[in-house]
């Protein structure tokens, strides 16, 4: 399975969420890149955020946040020599 760019998008989005704080939300303004807008409108139809162009991460979505995060965060190591 390849990522697609769409799959990307959504990664993008979950990774600025701030996990240290879950009441602090998104918002994805009309003037976005059409991709982060769209990529917004998917997360909330698969009920990992509140709403269409941002919000608040659900308890769902605080788990993918969570595991695209910490991708990130292990990808970005320095490669053991």
């Amino acid at each position: 399975m390849s990522y697609s760019t769409e799959l990307i998008a959504e990664l993008e989005i979950l990774a600025l969420f701030n996990l240290g704080n879950t009441q602090e939300g998104l918002k994805i303004h009309h003037t976005a890149a059409p991709q982060a807008i769209a990529a917004a409108q998917r997360l909330h139809d698969k009920e990992l955020i509140t709403l269409q162009d941002g919000g608040y991460l659900t308890s769902r979505g605080i788990l993918a946040a969570e595991h695209a995060q910490s991708l990130l965060d292990i990808l970005k190591l320095p490669q053991a020599a």
